[in-house]
């Protein structure tokens, strides 16, 4: 395969043949985020997108699932998004899942025709950023979206049969907003009701934003207590039954993994453990992005 740049995927995308339809992302100054700094955004011409499909069904017997890199692939013309999807249901009959990470902006700009169009050629799933569901939080971060655009949005998705992957922080609004963070974060789940709930603990890589403002003491991270705090009143929040929720990314501190509401006790009483017994949590030099 050929990659331009380098190139991220869900961690659930670690097993899929990956193809870039587009290099880099079309929003990326969130400022806690270093992916894709080395490249801008473009659309990859399309002949060449093909071309790898062709390569991969040469070089692999079976291909399971597919991942349509890189930030929003979402973004291209529909047009040329059904190219790409009828190539994938032409060379891959065996695929099972086609996804790509999503935006608020290119989720706009999907008319409902279009987003049933797309499922109905095989797109199975998006990933959306929420981060937060607190606006002041957003704004701070440069996330470039309010809550309610996010929320209404995945929304959308949802509504026209495309399944919906949703990540979100924690420590992302430190510890003056830990509690309103973890609330509104929590509501805006709700609200959105996704298939997959995905959270991540805050993680500061040098060259970014944020690291210059934790340097500075405009932003004050959050300690491992704080964060079992915030993980345990964003957990009491939730109502978003059926969702899948996983927080098993290496930046976690803590492992937990469930389906909501049915599980939402069990994990509850594990956040209650590791808040009396830190020995239950991820060493820091163990963490990672």
């Amino acid at each position: 395969m050929r990659y331009y740049g380098s190139v991220y995927r869900p961690p659930s995308e670690a097993y899929s043949l990956i193809v870039q339809v587009t290099y880099g992302c079309s929003h990326n100054t969130c400022a806690f985020c270093e992916m894709y700094k080395e490249k801008r955004f473009a659309l990859r011409p399309l002949n060449e997108v093909i071309e790898d499909f062709h390569m991969a069904r040469a070089r692999y017997r079976h291909v399971d699932k597919i991942f349509l890199a890189d930030g929003d692939a979402l973004v291209r013309k529909a047009a040329d998004l059904y190219v790409i999807l009828d190539t994938i249901r032409e060379l891959f009959p065996e695929c099972q899942r086609v996804t790509s990470y999503a935006s608020p902006a290119s989720i706009r700009i999907r008319t409902d025709e279009e987003l049933q169009t797309l499922r109905a050629k095989g797109l199975t799933m998006v990933y959306l950023g929420l981060e937060s569901g607190c606006d002041e939080v957003l704004t701070f971060m440069r996330k470039g979206h309010t809550a309610a655009d996010i929320v209404a949005m995945g929304q959308k998705v949802r509504r026209n049969g495309i399944a919906l992957s949703v990540t979100a922080i924690t420590g992302l609004g430190g510890p003056e907003l830990l509690e309103e963070h973890a609330i509104k974060t929590a509501e805006a789940f709700n609200a959105m009701n996704p298939e997959y709930i995905g959270m991540l603990t805050l993680m500061v890589p040098k060259g970014v934003p944020l690291y210059d403002w934790v340097q500075e003491g405009k932003f004050q991270l959050l300690n491992q207590a704080q964060v079992l705090e915030e993980t345990r009143i964003l957990m009491e929040h939730f109502d978003t039954p059926g969702s899948v929720f996983r927080m098993n990314h290496a930046s976690n501190y803590l492992v937990l993994k469930g389906t909501l509401n049915q599980d939402k006790d069990a994990m509850l009483a594990e956040i209650a453990r590791a808040e009396r017994d830190f020995s239950r949590l991820r060493p820091e030099h163990w963490r990672g992005l």
